[in-house]
């Protein structure tokens, strides 16, 4: 008889250890299989939740279909205490160990809210965009000027995980980026001094929340300063500059005459034929920086008076920057331009042309004789008249 139960034991062990080497054949395949999720979902993972919440929010989402085995193998695997908050994009299909390497891996978050300070060279605005996981893209939920948040922005900003980046457009004045930064809410500190123009590089910022002023600044002038350095070693031969700086405020006079990229290094090159001539630039922003010295609160029309030096000299007692008045370049930058206008200022175009006028369309006409130039500016005079006559405004 004993030796009958012991037999049937035997049997019953083999049984169970069978069903359990299948059963753990099965947990395997299923926690690394292919998931339900049939859209991508954006996952939320806050501060101080546990594997179990996480796994219950997976469920409701139809990203997991057994919540008990997701947490069985963040146990096993060792990551059940290694969650990161933050928002996390969930790709269709995805199994539960790649959803567990999402939320366990860390770094910035995939999903979610941005929130991007535009400082650009009319206004500085803020604005939030959200991802819609579906699409893979990011939707604009709200878009205000810079210190003047709307009603929903605070929910916003109290996320978990929400990136927040500063943006500099090309061309923007010193002045108007530290006006923009004072107004950014996730930054902190003081700004003691407005920095050099043209020392800081136009581009897209990602900062931490409540990164110093002072910091944002320091990062941006040192971007800008690798730049200047790589462009102005392999700069073309026989510049009219004698140093980088003289290279910087040309660039910045490139930035602000013309809109259209393609234009830049033309612009330039006229310049740099003017400059090799001894004639003067005369180029209208560097009579508006002499007004406004990057304040952009004065800026105002031009009049005949600026462009003679009258005005300047009423106000500064002189006229440094009025480049009908002087020749050669101003004592510095007239802006913040950014690589392309660097660029073009130490790689201009090969080209005749002394002369440039507005086209109608955002761009210009070059010539290389008066004569053409006149022509031009016959038809630039016609177009002004047409669309004062309609009521129209050059683009």
């Amino acid at each position: 008889m004993w030796r009958a139960i012991a037999s049937n034991a035997l049997t019953l062990f083999i049984v169970v250890l069978a069903g359990l080497a299948v059963g753990l054949g099965w947990a395997r395949i299923a926690f690394e299989a292919p998931g339900p999720l049939g859209q991508a979902i954006c996952l939320r993972v806050d501060r101080g939740d546990r594997i179990g919440e996480v796994s219950a929010r997976l469920e409701e989402a139809g990203a997991i279909s057994h919540p008990w085995l997701f947490r069985i193998g963040a146990d096993y695997t060792g990551k059940s205490g290694e969650l990161r908050f933050g928002s996390y994009l969930v790709p269709p299909g995805s199994s539960m160990e790649a959803i567990l390497g999402i939320i366990t891996r860390g770094g910035q978050s995939t999903c979610g809210s941005e929130i991007n300070l535009r400082i650009g060279v009319v206004s500085a605005e803020t604005v939030v965009r959200t991802l819609d996981p579906v699409a893979g893209a990011y939707v604009e939920a709200m878009r205000f000027a810079a210190g003047a948040a709307p009603e929903g922005y605070g929910a916003i900003r109290a996320e978990d995980g929400v990136r927040l980046r500063v943006t500099l457009a090309e061309g923007v004045t010193s002045w108007q980026v530290v006006e923009g930064l004072r107004a950014a809410d996730f930054l902190a500190g003081e700004i003691a001094a407005v920095p050099p123009e043209g020392t800081l590089a136009p581009d897209s910022y990602e900062v931490p929340e409540g990164t110093e002023r002072a910091a944002v600044l320091q990062m941006m002038a040192d971007r800008q300063a690798r730049i200047i350095a790589e462009l102005w070693a392999n700069r073309a031969e026989g510049l009219p500059y004698a140093t980088p700086e003289e290279a910087l405020i040309m660039a910045s006079i490139v930035e602000k005459e013309t809109g259209l990229a393609a234009e830049r290094p033309m612009v330039a090159g006229v310049f740099v034929n003017r400059l090799r001539a001894g004639m003067p630039l005369q180029t209208d922003p560097t009579i508006i920086y002499g007004i406004t010295r990057g304040d952009m609160s004065q800026r105002r029309e031009i009049r005949q008076s600026d462009k003679e030096g009258r005005t300047e000299a009423r106000l500064h007692g002189k006229v440094e920057y009025n480049t009908y008045v002087i020749n050669g370049l101003p004592p510095g930058p007239i802006a913040n331009p950014g690589r392309a206008s660097l660029e073009a200022a130490l790689a201009p175009a090969m080209t005749d042309a002394i002369f440039f006028v507005a086209d109608g369309t955002g761009g210009h006409l070059f010539a290389a004789t008066l004569e053409e130039h006149n022509r031009n500016v016959a038809a630039w005079r016609k177009i002004e008249a047409e669309r004062a006559k309609s009521g129209q405004t050059q683009p």
